[in-house]
């Protein structure tokens, strides 16, 4: 499952999230999730300047594992495989939709 599938599959988990996040993977690209409105939309982020809320910059590697629930969010927070920038509200948030 590419990046995009992975990130998509987790959309309907993200409804209600009410914010922008940017998942910022590296050199992978960025990606936008507007859960502003029912239906979160995902989008690439080329030129970097979305407006989001909150910036989660994470692996592609470990971005997969927090999807599937093989990494715990604080966890992978707390060692540093998880960095946010931005609102910690909305981070928690996130948190719980995806955990």
């Amino acid at each position: 499952m590419d990046i995009e599938d992975t990130l998509q599959a987790s959309l309907p988990r993200l409804a209600g999230l009410g914010a922008v996040v940017c998942f910022d993977l590296g050199g992978e690209g960025q990606w936008l999730v507007d859960a502003r409105g029912r239906q979160p939309r995902l989008s690439r982020d080329e030129d970097g300047d979305g407006d989001p809320a909150c910036t989660i910059k994470i692996s592609v590697d470990n971005l997969g594992k927090l999807m599937a629930g093989k990494m715990d969010p604080m966890l992978g927070y707390t060692l540093g495989k998880i960095k946010v920038k931005g609102s910690m509200g909305v981070a928690m948030k996130l948190v719980a939709a995806i955990g």
